[in-house]
Order: C-alpha cells, then structure tokens, then sequence
C-alpha cells in the first residue's frame, strides 16, 4: 500500500488536481481576475490553477497535519522584485487559501483542528488512492 510519501510530489498533484475536477469542486468567480499574490505580476495562466492549488493544499495537510492560513500563505509566496533593490519574500493571498479550505471541508478531506486543518481518513484515502495509482502505472 503506497501513500503520499512514496510518489513524486507534481505527478500525485496533477492526478489529484484532474480527479477533483472530475468530482465537481466548486471553483470561485474571482480565479480568472486575480493575482495569487503581491510578489506576482500576473494572474495565473493555467486554466487548471484552482483545482492544482486545491489538491497541492491537501498534500500540504496530509505533510504537515496542524496546517493553518498563515504557514501556506508563507509556503505559496514569491520573492517580489523592487527594481534595482533587493528582493524580499512576501507572502501569498490568503483568500485563496481560505476558500480552498472551505471547499475541501465542504468535500469532507479535511477538517478543524485546534491548531489548523487536518486531514480526514476520506482525505488520506483519496491521495493514497492516487498514489497507489502512480506506483501501478510506473
């Protein structure tokens, strides 16, 4: 029985992110217009951006159990250029962090904890799944 740990981390992503498109998740109005964060200067050009980013938060839940906003804001974030200054990190738009939680708790992958969200069995067994499916066609 293979998990998330033994497969190539964008491969298990890009197979997650088509399954949950299969499955219907709801993607927000706003994902065509917006930028995914201030270190961005364009909106994401990948029309499967929503569904990838959903499914590499529930890999990020099922890594780091406890996951909150904050951490993943700072995870998903970019160096922002300022001209002939220095680059610093800035961190990701937590709104859209927020709304792929509400979506993977509507779909019952993932839950509140006291200190974040954490994955839910349905949730480990829809990447397990996955990653079993990986390691067959390997």
């Amino acid at each position: 029985m293979a998990n998330v740990f033994d497969v190539d981390g964008a491969v298990l992503i890009k197979r997650a992110a088509a399954k949950l498109k299969e499955e219907g998740i709801e993607k927000p109005q706003y994902i065509g217009f917006v930028k995914s964060g201030p270190s961005k200067e364009r909106m994401p050009q990948s029309d499967d951006f929503w569904y990838e980013r959903c499914a590499s938060i529930l890999r990020q839940v099922y890594l780091n159990n406890g996951i909150g906003v904050s951490k993943l804001r700072t995870r998903y974030g970019g160096r922002k250029r300022h001209g002939v200054h220095r680059h610093h990190h800035m961190r990701a738009g937590g709104s859209i962090i927020r709304d792929a939680f509400k979506v993977l708790e509507k779909k019952g992958y993932i839950k509140r904890a006291k200190a974040g969200r954490e994955i839910t069995p349905q949730g480990q067994a829809f990447l397990d799944g996955i990653s079993n499916e990986i390691l067959k066609g390997a």
